[in-house]
């Protein structure tokens, strides 16, 4: 039987266990709610109010730019806050509050597609004053799963729409309709297709074994040569004329023809100032109004005897139009070279001096 110095010494070690299991514990504990600052740290409370809670927990974690500093309080819903009733009170250690402001906004984020509900606060743009205890910041929606589902439902629609699409533009090709059914399924023009790449291939071996006209192009040399001959040439001439030689070189480089042609420009200024000022014979026509009265009596008279000679008036008009007159002249004058040809042939008959004494 133990003595009871050593059932107190056994008490002794039990209770240094149990002292000893309790810091451990109270330890474990600070750790354990170390992203807070710790069981016994200073607490900050916000709030913020959403229009739906996207599976958003109790002891959901608080982030702020992506570290840790919070956790969710509680989650419920308050009617009065209609359209955002969904009320969301979270805690986090009051050494984060330099990082935090009025301005600074809350959104729900998750954890990837299938992941839980978290809270995460922006404050890269906010420039405000730190928050008060039981401050109510400001909200920025944020696609929940429930949108991604919704808006990849839209994609399968439309994929599922081009998908029908395409088996019918597949049926129809297959059906022979159209011009790229017709393409595809009739073995005709799969034939007239292959022929017409058979006399390509032809054309294209023909032109490079130098064969026809466009062989020729193609292979000889002559027109090469002659090409280059030709800008041989033309180089020649354009050296000529930067050298002034020729007479299309003169005309480039002769500063004569430039004086010349300066000096017409010259004359021909004063000629046109002087018909201005009505100077000479141009410059009556141009501005002596009785010179152009007389110059517009002749016209009139010019005219008028033109329209005499053309009704057949006077001697001119009736030679003009009267054709008795005409026959008459011309038969006047075939007799006249006959005559004249008769003299030609015997002068003496027609050309005889007689002398008389008296």
């Amino acid at each position: 039987m133990p003595s009871r110095k050593e059932i107190q010494w056994s008490e002794l070690r039990v209770g240094a266990l149990v002292l000893a299991a309790t810091a451990v514990l109270v330890v474990l504990i600070f750790l354990m709610s170390g992203s807070s600052g710790g069981l016994f740290a200073r607490k900050l409370v916000l709030r913020c109010y959403f229009e739906n809670a996207a599976g958003l927990k109790n002891g959901a974690p608080v982030t702020l730019e992506g570290v840790t500093i919070g956790n969710v309080i509680h989650v419920h819903v308050v009617p009065d806050r209609n359209p955002t009733p969904v009320e969301v009170a979270m805690q986090v250690g009051h050494e984060y509050l330099r990082d935090l402001h009025v301005d600074s906004t809350v959104s729900i984020v998750q954890a990837g597609v299938l992941g839980d509900s978290f809270i995460d606060i922006d404050s890269t743009h906010a420039s405000g004053p730190a928050p008060g205890n039981n401050i109510e910041l400001r909200t920025t929606g944020s696609p929940s799963i429930q949108d991604v589902i919704r808006t990849s439902q839209v994609s399968i629609d439309e994929i599922q729409s081009l998908t029908r699409k395409v088996e019918t533009l597949v049926d129809t090709l297959n059906s022979k309709k159209g011009t790229a059914g017709e393409l595809i399924n009739d073995p005709a023009l799969g034939k007239k297709i292959n022929q017409i790449a058979t006399d390509l291939q032809t054309i294209t071996s023909a032109i490079a074994s130098g064969k026809g006209s466009i062989g020729k192009l193609v292979n000889d040399d002559t027109l090469y040569t002659r090409a280059n001959s030709a800008i041989d040439k033309l180089d020649k001439i354009g050296t000529d004329l930067n050298e002034g030689k020729g007479s299309a070189g003169k005309l480039l480089k002769d500063d004569t023809l430039y004086n010349n042609l300066n000096t017409a420009v010259v004359n021909a200024n004063q000629l046109v100032a002087e018909i201005n000022a009505g100077k000479g014979a141009l410059g009556k026509i141009a501005k002596d109004p009785v010179f152009a009265q007389k110059l517009d009596d002749t016209v009139t008279r010019l005219d008028s005897i033109l329209k005499g000679v053309d009704e057949g008036k006077g001697t001119v008009g009736q030679l003009m139009q009267n054709r008795a007159l005409y026959d008459h002249a011309d038969q006047a004058m075939d007799q006249t070279q006959q005559l004249v040809k008769s003299i030609r042939d015997d002068p003496k008959k027609y050309l005889v001096i007689r002398l008389k004494m008296f």
